[in-house]
């Protein structure tokens, strides 16, 4: 069994280590901004654990639709950050029941940018040409910077030692999943979309072939460096970039076929969240060229139903007949969340075995939060050995 809980300041040297595996501008490979980051993290879990304990969450942290005029946006604008390091964000680690460490970790952003602070991508679009005269013509990829204030959700940072990949627990999947569940429970603190960023290929090195054809042409910093300058201000990328139209048929034949990849390490988080339901829809980061993939938060299934149940008798895992993530969240803003077979008890309970209970530090009476979610499939057992005949001994006449 796996057991997800909040980051804390005990997991940063594990945190820093798996920053150094992959190229997330969301974890970067310092211990002092990750301990920023976490500490960030712990305030926003206590917050939303107040909005449940007080049985409503805080008028302040109340979803806010998109109206139009100046009125809206000062009303958008207190409940989306202007700065993303005031957004809500919430740090999940994964731990190994076995042997009690980290083992990768995921976060959710509640609000990516807002009002006066937007989101940057690049807008994909097809434009075709054609001469009369000639009878030909030509069809060309452009791509302009775009500015999206909505504030959307945003979901990244997932890793998972390499060691991990592959169990048959499929602990990446929870770590993923594990997120929409959170925002399910908690949907007040949300936007009505949530962003995924996709990590694109990069080398060991740590540079990226879009950004060394494009964007180092106007910031004349090296990809990473870029990287690091976005956890403290982006205002330099509308600064710097040019906002015209960029015709990518015009960039060499291997940059017009990393734009909208993702690396291969990225391939199944891609694949999870299109499962969910996410989808590109032509945007792509202005850096690397990776692709934005979203979704409507409310219509994921994992947020859809998403609600809190009352913990029942403990149940032996075989006589169970559902699956599902179940969570805690505490006073104090400790939250813990495991993926286990469960029986349903009518519409308002339900029983979970009692290893989950014990994880999640549960009593029967208990709210727990769950999410259904499928059962992996059984972990396969090696044949028995068939037994070996026994040797009769020869008896002397």
């Amino acid at each position: 069994m796996f057991l997800v809980r909040q980051a804390l300041p005990k997991d940063i040297p594990d945190l820093v280590r798996m920053a150094r595996m992959v190229y997330f501008i969301n974890l970067p490979p310092n211990e002092e901004l990750l301990a920023n980051k976490v500490e960030h993290s712990q305030r926003c879990f206590k917050k939303a654990s107040q909005g449940l304990v007080s049985g409503t969450l805080p008028a302040k942290h109340a979803r806010k639709r998109a109206t139009k005029g100046p009125a809206s946006a000062a009303a958008n604008a207190a409940g989306t950050a202007a700065n993303e390091h005031e957004s809500d964000l919430f740090m999940f680690v994964i731990e190994d029941s076995q042997t009690g460490s980290v083992v990768g970790t995921s976060q959710v952003r509640a609000h990516q940018g807002g009002p006066g602070n937007p989101n940057w991508s690049m807008q994909l679009r097809t434009k075709q040409f054609h001469s009369a005269t000639l009878g030909q013509g030509t069809t060309h990829t452009v791509a302009q910077l775009h500015a999206d204030e909505s504030g959307p959700s945003e979901v990244g940072g997932l890793v998972l030692q390499p060691s991990h990949r592959g169990h048959p627990l499929r602990p990446g999947k929870f770590l993923s999943f594990v997120r929409f569940h959170f925002m399910g429970l908690y949907r007040q603190l949300f936007a009505e979309r949530v962003l995924a960023e996709m990590a694109p290929p990069v080398t060991s090195e740590g540079d990226n072939i879009f950004w060394d054809h494009f964007g180092r042409k106007f910031i004349p910093v090296k990809y990473s460096e870029a990287d690091r300058f976005c956890q403290h201000n982006r205002k330099f990328i509308s600064e710097l970039l040019p906002k015209e139209e960029i015709y990518l048929t015009l960039f060499p034949l291997e940059v017009q076929n990393m734009v909208g990849v993702v690396s291969r390490e990225t391939i199944p988080a891609r694949r999870l969240l299109e499962s969910l339901g996410f989808k590109f829809r032509g945007f792509i980061d202005p850096f690397d060229a990776g692709p934005y993939i979203d979704a409507v938060v409310d219509d994921i299934p994992l947020v859809k139903q998403a609600r809190t149940l009352e913990v029942g008798k403990p149940i032996l895992a075989a006589k169970c007949s559902g699956h599902g993530i179940f969570s805690t969240l505490d006073a104090e803003g400790n939250f813990r969340a495991v993926e286990v077979h469960a029986e349903p008890v009518g519409s308002k309970a339900i029983r979970i075995p009692s290893e989950a209970l014990a994880a999640l530090e549960l009593m029967h009476g208990d709210r727990v939060g769950f999410s259904p979610t499928k059962a992996p499939p059984p972990i396969e057992q090696p044949p028995a050995a068939k037994p070996t005949p026994a040797r009769r001994k020869r008896v002397k006449a």
